[in-house]
């Protein structure tokens, strides 16, 4: 009985036991330090919000459910993506990030956030994307980003990262993007081999040494303006190139073949050498009866080809003609430009008979193609959209068979002798910048003269600021204004930066274009050194310097005083033309200094930075910068390298 009694004793505890640890889990579910949900997701978000982006999340409130704020999406309960570029956010991004624990994308990209990465963005795991691009952020990259297994992209370009790159990195399986470049990081690249990564780029970084063979296979330009060799830059100090190894050196010996089992040569009879002349020369009639053929058949097909394309470009001008589109608007310096004229003369210099004038073709530089490998003949069979007529040319997008768009400027005004033009334009290509609209191509002919640039999708600044008011685009805020500047002032001084008399010549908003990431190029430099004589005046435009008279000889001063007046754009809201205010020829310049001379200067800004607390001190101060960039003497004209640390400065 006494057993019996108590031999339940062990069952009643271990039921009592769970139902403690019931109890305390319910307890621990309950605290904030619990299992995460949409509750600590809003809390994280709240704590970003209240660190860096008191000014810049305004509509992040209470008024409204955290699934609902700008740039925040929701999946499953938890918050899966947060994309804020470019909306102002200043400072440390706060640890409390990292209890986002089921975010997938993070873009925080073209703000100020400075500082190290917080350690707690290693409980991210779940994270996919992380674009961290074009802000102030410091110290060496972090280790745990090594743990963050999931990663397929990391973007951590275009800020002050120093230190050397981790090897850790290897152990991202899946990374399909690392951009590192622009930065600060030095020393040798490690060992890096990730089958999986497609997209590279450390570029304008201090490393050195040899490229790992795991990366050799990236283009060029992914390794610019730094102390690395091999691979696509060339031999390193004291590599030899690959030799042929010593068997395939003696099998390719007239005389006699090597037999791998005994090393020795077998001499060939006086029969098998005739036979295998004879057969080789046969071999060489047949190979120059078929290029022949292949020639004729090329020739057969230009035409056809030419026609059609050049029905295709007369519709697509009489298109823009209908339109009527504003002149500058969209591709402004970098579209396509292949006219019904140009594509005959092309069609006409690339059937050329073996009697006729050379052959001509399209010339690449180096490595620098993005877009799927194309021809002269892949252009002409092109659809092309007008884009816009600026100074230099006509521009159209061109959209090739395989679906890819190229930008082509057809030049005007340029009489240049080929070996001239050859050599003038290879000093433009020569021109590699992360801010730099990329020249990929270019063709020549006695008649036709052609420029093949990377297509930036998203037009250009002016069309951004100034077109399709009613198209539902978001005014651009005050941190983005900035930091189209200073991609622009970033730019225009690496072409300061060649050559003491180096300039841009044509500096403008519709010069200044956006990739689909809204990344900054600057475009058309370069293109005043190949203009005529009878190049239109950019004095209409308001952007051309007081003492420039002849539009291809621009000095790099004239350069910043035209850089000043897209500073004036970029500050008031008012396209050049625009600033005159019912007061004729009074150009955007002089408005803003008869406004500030009357002490009305919060009427110079536009409206919509207006809308912006706590940046007016540093609105003024870039309203100062752009006043000294466009004063009338070119001496009293900053330089650029000072145009940029006026800029960057808080």
């Amino acid at each position: 009985m006494f057993r019996s009694e108590y031999g339940h004793l062990p069952h009643m505890a271990s039921r009592l036991l769970l139902r403690l640890v019931a109890g305390a889990l319910f307890l621990l579910l309950g605290l904030p330090g619990g299992t995460p949900d949409l509750a600590s997701d809003t809390a994280a978000l709240v704590a970003l919000r209240d660190a860096v982006g008191r000014s810049a999340l305004p509509t992040w409130n209470s008024s409204v459910p955290s699934c609902s704020w700008p740039g925040v999406t929701c999946a499953f309960g938890r918050v899966g993506e947060l994309r804020l570029p470019g909306v102002g956010l200043i400072g440390q991004i706060p640890a409390a990030v990292g209890n986002l624990t089921a975010l997938h994308t993070l873009s925080l990209r073209f703000n100020a956030l400075s500082g190290p990465l917080p350690g707690e963005l290693a409980r991210l795991v779940e994270l996919r994307n992380l674009y961290l691009q074009s802000n102030r952020l410091s110290g060496e990259i972090p280790l745990f980003l090594a743990s963050m297994k999931n990663l397929v992209r990391l973007n951590l370009a275009n800020n002050q990262f120093t230190g050397g790159i981790p090897s850790e990195l290897n152990n991202l399986t899946r990374l399909g993007t690392l951009y590192l470049e622009s930065n600060r990081l030095a020393g040798e690249i490690p060992p890096l081999d990730i089958p999986s990564l497609v997209q590279f780029n450390v570029s304008y970084n201090q490393l050195n040494g040899s490229i790992p063979a795991g990366l050799r296979s990236q283009p060029k330009n992914a390794f610019l303006n730094t102390s690395l060799c091999g691979g696509p830059l060339g031999l390193c100090p004291g590599e030899i190139a690959p030799s042929p190894s010593a068997e395939g050196a003696s099998a390719s010996n007239a005389g006699g073949a090597v037999f791998p089992e005994t090393g020795k040569k077998k001499k060939l009879s006086g029969g098998a050498i005739a036979g295998i002349a004879i057969g080789a020369a046969a071999f060489v009639l047949l190979l120059l009866v078929a290029l022949v053929f292949l020639c004729r058949g090329r020739r057969a097909q230009s035409p056809g080809a030419a026609a059609a394309v050049t029905k295709q470009m007369e519709t697509a001008e009489l298109a823009e003609q209908r339109d009527k589109g504003p002149g500058d608007g969209r591709a402004n310096g970098n579209g396509a430009a292949v006219t019904s004229t140009a594509v005959t003369a092309a069609a006409k210099s690339s059937s050329a008979s073996s009697g006729g004038p050379e052959v001509k073709k399209l010339v690449f530089f180096g490595s620098r193609r993005t877009t799927p490998a194309f021809d002269l003949e892949d252009l002409l069979r092109a659809s092309a959209e007008v884009l816009g007529k600026g100074t230099f040319g006509t521009a159209y997008k061109a959209v090739l068979e395989s679906g890819a768009a190229v930008a082509v400027k057809r030049l005007k005004d340029v009489n240049l002798p080929e070996a001239e033009f050859k050599e003038r334009i290879e000093a433009i290509g020569a021109m590699d910048h992360p801010d730099l609209v990329p020249l990929t191509a270019y063709y020549f002919s006695a008649d036709e003269k052609l420029l093949v640039y990377e297509y930036m999708s998203r037009g250009s600044l002016s069309a951004l600021m100034h077109g399709n008011k009613g198209s539902g685009q978001a005014p651009l805020n005050w941190e983005t204004r900035t930091s189209i500047a200073l991609a622009a002032a970033r730019g225009l001084e690496h072409i300061h930066s060649a050559s003491p008399s180096t300039s841009h010549g044509n500096v403008k908003s519709s010069n200044v274009l956006l990739t689909e990431s809204y990344e900054v190029r600057l475009s058309d430099h370069g293109l005043a050194l190949l203009a005529g004589s009878t190049s239109p005046s950019l004095r209409a435009s308001g952007y051309r310097a007081p003492e420039v008279t002849d539009p291809r000889k621009v000095s790099q001063k004239a350069d910043v005083y035209s850089f000043g007046v897209l500073l004036l754009e970029l500050l008031t809201g008012k396209a050049p033309a625009q600033g005159v205010l019912n007061e004729e020829g009074v150009d955007l310049p002089r408005w803003v200094q008869s406004v500030v001379g009357k002490e009305w200067t919060a009427e110079v800004f536009d409206a919509e930075l207006l809308k912006w607390q706590n940046v007016e001190e540093e609105m003024v101060r870039l309203l100062q910068l752009a006043m000294d960039c466009v004063a009338h003497y070119p001496d009293k004209r900053p330089s650029m390298s000072e145009v940029i640390a006026r800029i960057v400065k808080k």
